[in-house]
């Protein structure tokens, strides 16, 4: 399957809201969304196109020499053939492509498919946020990952 990897567009919003509201639980809004892409400086945001359709996304804020993954999500339809990959691996090379020197993220304690792609990435538990996620006081596991150049 080609996976093409390119930074996310206004126009492809209708496209991640439909994604994000399938995914997560609280969604994104479409204006959190819109002022990621226009207003924050530091946010990079990338879409996973498979044959012309957006099928997943990430985020990451570059923050001096640190990377902070906010999202990753990936349609229904196209988990488990690689396309999370490939959002990782276009993550990580906005950090290599500005001398981030790391990255990090919170992911659900109980999300062991999510946790599982990024040890692959070479992320590492790191410690706990207690009662991080809203919707159900779930902790989160934060992870960091020293980036290679």
């Amino acid at each position: 399957m080609d996976v093409k990897i390119r930074e996310m567009r206004e126009s492809d919003l209708d496209r991640i809201m439909e994604i994000e509201v399938k995914t997560f639980s609280p969604p994104w809004s479409r204006e959190a969304f819109l002022l990621e892409l226009t207003k924050n400086l530091l946010a990079k945001y990338i879409v996973a196109e498979v044959d012309g359709e957006v099928a997943g996304y990430g985020g990451i804020w570059l923050i001096i020499d640190e990377g902070h993954i906010t999202n990753i999500a990936v349609e229904e339809k196209y988990r488990g053939l690689g396309v999370g990959n490939r959002i990782v691996e276009g993550l990580i090379q906005l950090c290599i492509d500005r001398d981030i020197k790391a990255a990090t993220l919170e992911v659900r304690k109980s999300n062991e498919i999510a946790k599982s792609l990024y040890k692959k990435y070479g992320f590492k538990e790191y410690g706990i946020r207690e009662g991080y996620y809203s919707d159900n006081n779930e902790d989160a596991i934060i992870m960091w990952k020293t980036i290679q150049f």
